[in-house]
């Protein structure tokens, strides 16, 4: 189920996490029911926040880019959760074609495209990389760190069918999350394509996942009897703005106000002396790109020029005209004095470890995917067993069964998120 891990965070938990741990046999018999209706996402990483009085997740990933910080110790783990998903896919077979992004020069997340190949092939499969890169002709080896190195091959198609030059996979994953759109070769394909086109930024939104989030969310407080929102981060939408026409302002003001309003009720209701902010960023997309805090409604209608045009363009050069308003969640979880928020991965339905998103130079109260992070990876707690019984909620590993239970929350929402979701038109 959840691994026992330890984590940053000391100190006496949160009542939710004794109530969540009170509710150990309740809630995992509710999640075996729910992967009985709704079918897991290949993989998963999920971006927490843990404020000391309220545990929520504000990010969900369908193309995680970060196996390669994961502890080595978890790869047991992962390749076990692998060959649960696999067999799912293709049970007779042996070929997988995995395409990752682009990112030649990104030495961090080509580990991680080795790493994942290597949690694939320890599961029996076949894996072969395969590039989208338009100029690509001929196999390119890339050297990493280690020894190690990555054979990228151009990607082929033959009728209804893609792979490379004398390779036919049964399967393809893509480690890409298609924020620039659908490329025309993986259009129409008759192999299964993993996670589905629709699950891409270039038509998936933040908003609806985090609506589908509302409904797991409240079934999930039913069950255990708590208020959905010490699990869930408020939000609203902004769906036409042009930061560079400064149109839409208005919009954006308004909702940041009310959604401040908002967090200002609960935060009186539990007693909480902490000043609410926001979190303004792209409903779409990936990589930290197009995202701010706020405290006041003022700071987004007095942007001046950089600022503008931070928040206007997002990855792939994308423009950014749709924006989600997130109830921001303090973290009070520190590495070595500097600001952390740990990160959950999950393969099928099974959470396989996590680390901590680490920032020096940010705030408790800001944004941690930024340039200068680093990620520390989460170690195995001893014994290695999960959760810890000796009825003290203050173990580490405990901490760590309430983030997998939050994560996994999430996962169950990308899940109706997608079933819920259109074909896309291509």
């Amino acid at each position: 189920m959840v691994p026992h891990l330890t984590t940053a965070l000391t100190g006496p938990l949160l009542d939710l996490e004794r109530h969540v741990l009170n509710n150990t046999a309740r809630i995992e018999h509710w999640f075996r029911h729910q992967w009985t209706e709704h079918k897991a996402p290949f993989y998963t990483s999920v971006d927490l926040r843990n404020s000391g009085f309220k545990l929520a997740p504000v990010d969900t990933n369908l193309f995680p880019g970060g196996f390669n910080n994961l502890n080595p110790d978890f790869i047991p783990l992962a390749v076990q959760a692998a060959m649960v998903a696999v067999e799912k896919i293709c049970p007779d077979t042996q070929k997988l074609l995995l395409i990752p992004e682009n990112h030649t020069r990104n030495l961090f997340y080509l580990q991680n495209v080795s790493r994942l190949a290597s949690i694939l092939r320890k599961t029996g499969l076949e894996v072969r990389i395969g590039s989208l890169i338009p100029d690509l002709t001929e196999p390119m080896k890339l050297d990493l760190d280690g020894g190690e190195s990555l054979l990228l091959e151009p990607v082929v198609r033959s009728g209804n069918r893609v792979g490379l030059a004398g390779y036919d996979p049964c399967a393809v994953l893509l480690n890409n999350d298609l924020s620039a759109g659908v490329p025309e070769i993986l259009r129409g394909i008759e192999q299964m394509l993993l996670p589905p086109l629709k699950a891409g930024w270039y038509v998936r939104r933040k908003s609806q996942h985090f609506a589908a989030y509302n409904k797991v969310a409240e079934d999930f407080s039913r069950l255990i009897d708590i208020d959905p929102w010490l699990i869930n981060p408020y939000f609203s939408r902004c769906g036409e703005v042009d930061f560079h026409a400064r149109q839409g302002e208005n919009c954006l003001e308004d909702q940041v106000s009310d959604l401040l309003a908002r967090i200002r009720v609960k935060y009186q209701e539990y007693k909480i002396d902490a000043q609410p902010f926001v979190i303004v960023k792209a409903d779409s997309g990936t990589y930290g790109m197009g995202i701010m805090s706020v405290k006041d409604p003022a700071e987004v209608r007095d942007l001046n020029r950089k600022q503008r045009n931070k928040m206007a363009v997002g990855k792939e050069g994308s423009q950014i005209s749709e924006l989600i308003i997130q109830e921001g969640v303090y973290t009070f979880e520190s590495i070595n004095a500097a600001v952390a928020e740990p990160v959950v991965y999950m393969l099928d339905h099974f959470v396989i470890g996590g680390f901590y998103r680490v920032h020096t130079e940010r705030g408790v109260d800001e944004n941690l995917n930024a340039p200068g992070m680093h990620f520390v990876p989460l170690a195995f707690e001893t014994p290695c067993c999960t959760p810890n019984q000796t009825g003290n909620p203050d173990s580490t590993p405990n901490r760590f069964y309430t983030y997998g239970v939050v994560a996994r929350l999430a996962m169950l929402a990308a899940s109706l998120e997608l079933e819920q979701m259109p074909e896309p038109v291509l």
